[in-house]
């Protein structure tokens, strides 16, 4: 799945993302998600949960289903 989240700030922490895109549910969800190095920023495994996204970043989450979030 891929979908383009469209921000209004100049950038957005990665665990408020995964909440923003409803991936994970909780805070704490997504957190755990993050922790568990499941979270590519980049092509990159991840694992702060405050890394900063700015538009232009492309974020995959590996969960039952890859997940592609493009960040404009």
């Amino acid at each position: 799945m891929q979908e383009t989240i469209k921000i209004e700030t100049p950038f957005i922490k990665l665990d408020s993302l995964l909440k923003f895109a409803d991936i994970g549910g909780s805070g704490g969800m997504s957190k755990m998600i993050i922790q568990d190095g499941l979270v590519e920023v980049n092509g990159e495994i991840n694992t702060q949960r405050g890394k900063k996204i700015y538009p232009g970043n492309t974020i995959k989450i590996f969960l039952e289903e890859e997940i592609t979030l493009i960040i404009e």
